[in-house]
């Protein structure tokens, strides 16, 4: 008898309505388990703003030790209205980013049928690519420094820091996932605006180009400046397949990227190190002025909760997942992504896409 797969999931619910949305995700991540045939085991972390609060602790770097023993890791949401923003967001999210090396941040851009977009006269057969962002390197490294803070001489500097095998990893991540990517297309974007970031700009377009000919002739490259890259976004996004970028840059795009997918509401992403251990999250954020009302749209944490099962091997309960999402919203029931104009409640939702699958 074959042996049934156990994955141990670190769970953050975290701030704000990230439990809620995190509750909903794993509902229908055990839907899927018990369907598919394997084990999810959630252990439940209380990491975010509450515990600072009342410890003065982030992310202690016992903790670190405590989730690099999990298979992956499942996030609600990290912010919080009583606390200071960078702390929680430099203590927990980046500090596990960098500690664990989740070298990738992986933002699917899929226009769902029956989800409104900003743009005219585009529709899901517009709208379908990835970003594949940079996650560890670049300008938020921190380095840099201020001197004469406070005086009206005051002099600050962030600087942005890239090593060959720091690109080429990620490049390499990202010609793998364009070979295997199911599109016509077949090609990869690089994103930079090497005419200005003439040293860092070229090391990325030599990694670009240099790896495409040596090792993937059969994807197409291509290349846009960061700024006209959010023009073609809004006028032309059916142009793109996948994009490569560096972590700044990716950090900015990625946000206009939801917003012509329909919103935060539906923007899952992942913060993957594909040697190790992996962190999977709603892009939405921890909406403080909905927690606790059961109004809060948990479709992001869903597909979240699929992509980790993607990147966990389970891809037939991933595919699932999606293809449950796709016919809920084609179907027309839920109204709206919002909060609170969806037609439903958090759980309804959560027990909808649970039952259906």
């Amino acid at each position: 008898m074959k042996k049934m797969n156990s994955y141990k999931i670190a769970l953050i619910g975290g701030d704000g309505t990230g439990p809620e949305v995190a509750r909903e995700g794993v509902k229908v991540l055990n839907a899927a388990a018990s369907k598919f045939g394997f084990k999810l085991d959630f252990t439940d972390y209380d990491f975010g703003g509450a515990r600072y609060l009342k410890t003065g602790e982030t992310l202690p770097d016992s903790a670190i030790e405590e989730v690099r023993k999990h298979d992956s890791i499942y996030l609600g949401a990290i912010g919080h209205p009583d606390v200071k923003p960078g702390i929680l967001e430099c203590g927990i999210l980046l500090k596990m980013r960098f500690a664990l090396d989740q070298y990738i941040n992986l933002r699917p851009v899929k226009l769902y049928p029956g989800v409104e977009t900003p743009l005219k006269d585009k529709g899901p057969q517009d709208i379908d690519f990835v970003v594949i962002r940079e996650n560890t390197g670049g300008i938020y490294t921190g380095i840099g420094g201020v001197v004469q803070k406070g005086t009206q001489n005051e002099i600050a500097t962030q600087v942005m820091v890239y090593g060959r095998p720091v690109v080429d990893r990620c490049m390499k991540y990202a010609y793998e996932f364009t070979r295997k990517r199911n599109s016509k297309k077949k090609m990869l974007t690089l994103v930079h605006k090497c005419n200005v970031l003439t040293h860092c700009g070229d090391l990325w377009v030599r990694s670009h180009k240099e790896m495409g000919d040596r090792d993937y002739p059969d994807v197409k490259q291509d290349y846009n400046h960061v700024d006209a890259c959010t023009m073609w976004f809004v006028k032309q996004p059916e142009w793109y397949d996948v994009i490569v970028t560096e972590n700044l840059f990716g950090d900015i795009i990625t946000d206009l990227a939801a917003i012509i997918q329909g919103g935060l509401g539906i923007a899952a992403g992942g913060n993957i190190n594909p040697e190790g251990v992996s962190m999977f999250e709603p892009m939405g954020g921890s909406a403080p002025k909905y927690t606790g009302k059961n109004v809060i749209n948990p479709l992001a944490a869903i597909c979240a909760g699929g992509m980790m099962l993607d990147t966990l091997g389970e891809d037939k309960a991933a595919k699932a997942i999606d293809k449950t999402v796709t016919d809920i919203l084609a179907s027309g029931k839920i109204k709206s992504l919002a909060a609170g104009r969806m037609g439903y409640s958090t759980t309804q939702i959560g027990d909808m896409i649970a039952a259906a699958l």
